[in-house]
């Protein structure tokens, strides 16, 4: 099956908002290639489909606030509406809704994307977790700045691997 949308693009379109990770409705409809408005009509047809915790409206204020992160025009000249988010659920749920060949492919690529971004953060807990105390050590110590670079610098190198000796090395003799 032929991937209609790069996975480094989606995982460009994810967003934290709320504290969820989601996707807009102008992003979906893109990838899906259908217009945003008949994505969102898709979806007011089945409403009972997408609860508050599948997809939620943007208030102005945070639709202002995230335009206001990317210096670009392609957030669409004046809009009636703010756009809506759906998280991965909500896209999930998406798939039912909406059917063409490209959708299919679409969400399958968005739902590997999401997967994928869940694998990374997972995979790298364990340094949030590391630069967390250094922050903690840091605003209690003063510590000097350039201390708290190389201490993040360490943390971010991978741990030596042992060298292998080269040579010839008898094995002791058992008596």
């Amino acid at each position: 099956m032929k991937q209609v949308v790069p996975t480094e693009i989606i995982e460009r379109r994810i967003f934290l908002i709320r504290e969820q990770k989601v996707m807009l409705s102008a992003h979906l409809a893109e990838f899906y290639g259908v217009a945003p408005r008949v994505l969102v009509q898709a979806v007011k047809r089945n409403v009972e489909r997408f609860p508050e915790d599948f997809m939620f409206q943007l208030t102005q204020a945070e639709f202002q606030n995230l335009k206001s992160q990317f210096v670009t025009s392609s957030w669409g000249g004046i809009r009636r509406a703010t756009p809506y988010a759906f998280t991965q659920e909500g896209v999930a749920m998406l798939s039912g809704v909406l059917h063409s060949k490209q959708a299919i492919r679409a969400n399958v690529a968005i739902m590997r994307a999401f997967v994928r971004l869940r694998n990374f953060l997972a995979a790298h807990k364990h340094l949030a977790e590391r630069l967390a105390i250094l922050e903690k050590e840091v605003s209690q110590n003063k510590t000097d700045i350039h201390t708290v670079f190389k201490a993040i610098r360490d943390m971010m190198e991978p741990p030596p691997k042992p060298k292998r000796k080269i040579g010839f090395f008898p094995q002791k003799v058992q008596q």
